[in-house]
């Protein structure tokens, strides 16, 4: 294992993200296998290099002496997102397509949103992740506003 491999900055800092998961071979093996990841510490925790970033990935569990209140647990309901990885592609059809004969599945194919064209799909705990390859946004064109409640999707 080398240091660069690690997300383990000499100065400043950078930006990982955990991911609370039930089964750690199996998100191991999506995050490496399907979106091509490179798996840099297999347990405790899990540790994967994907572009940039870096994801760790350990089982749940209850309060430590460090977060004394919080119980880390995977999404339980599919249907309420609090927060997802977003990953930024320079080719959305070729993502879409190498990563579904992959076994990824998406919500729905990429679909054009003004400033972008983008798609979701789950992992296998259901985390959401938004795929998204900038196109009008390069010329300055916004997206549409979120929809939401009292608000007018345009």
């Amino acid at each position: 294992m080398r240091r660069e491999d690690l997300p383990a900055p000499e100065s400043g800092l950078l930006l990982t993200h955990f991911l609370t998961v039930a089964d750690v071979p199996r998100s191991r093996a999506f995050y490496s296998e399907v979106l091509g990841g490179e798996v840099v510490l297999a347990e405790n925790p899990c540790i994967v290099k994907l572009a940039n970033s870096w994801l760790i990935m350990n089982p749940g569990g209850g309060p430590t002496p460090d977060k004394p209140d919080v119980t880390l647990r995977p999404p339980e309901d599919p249907g309420t997102a609090t927060s997802f990885l977003n990953i930024r592609v320079a080719d959305i059809e070729r993502c879409h397509r190498e990563w579904s004969a992959l076994g990824a599945e998406f919500l729905t194919p990429p679909i054009d949103r003004k400033a972008e064209l983008r798609c979701y799909l789950r992992d296998p705990d259901g985390y959401l992740i938004e795929v998204g390859q900038a196109t009008g946004l390069l010329q300055g064109i916004l997206a549409d506003p979120p929809a939401g409640p009292g608000r007018d999707p345009g």
